[in-house]
């Protein structure tokens, strides 16, 4: 289990392969574990694109181009598939993602490229003041690089 989804790896596989051999619904499953049917469709779906992997928790961002995101909104907004088959036709994380990208382009925004995918921020650690008064300079000379102080201070 992690810190985003209440469901380990294990759970989510348990009601995947119950939908594949007994040919329970996502709807059903839903119910029956307490859980929204858009997970249970979103697991099926990377179930069946990345194998056990698509089931992981990611510990980075996924980058996409701008041009990537614009095609997927215009796919959908044009009618040629569900946000579900746009995801797996474009490789896009989760119908959330998708979503996300369809309101921001419907209301006038602009698509742009996700930036690098870096970690995830962690619980931070103990530092000295000398050490704090480091790293701050480090960034500084970096031109604020925050991902590379992080690498080398973690």
């Amino acid at each position: 289990m992690s810190k985003r989804s209440p469901k380990s790896v294990e759970e989510k596989l348990e009601v995947v392969l119950r939908y594949q051999r007994e040919g329970k619904s996502a709807d059903q499953l839903a119910r029956e574990y307490g859980i929204s049917k858009y997970s249970v469709r979103d697991w099926i779906r990377k179930y069946q694109t990345d194998g056990i992997e698509g089931l992981k928790e990611s510990h980075t961002w996924k980058k996409y181009s701008s041009e990537l995101k614009k095609s997927a909104v215009e796919d959908y907004l044009d009618g040629k598939g569900s946000t579900h088959t746009i995801c797996q036709k474009y490789g896009i994380s989760s119908t959330y993602v998708l979503r996300s990208w369809i309101k921001r382009y419907t209301s006038g925004k602009e698509l742009t490229t996700t930036s690098k995918g870096g970690t995830r921020m962690r619980q931070g650690r103990k530092t000295s003041f000398e050490e704090r008064v480091e790293i701050v300079n480090f960034t500084i000379a970096h031109e604020k690089d925050y991902q590379a102080a992080m690498e080398k201070y973690g």
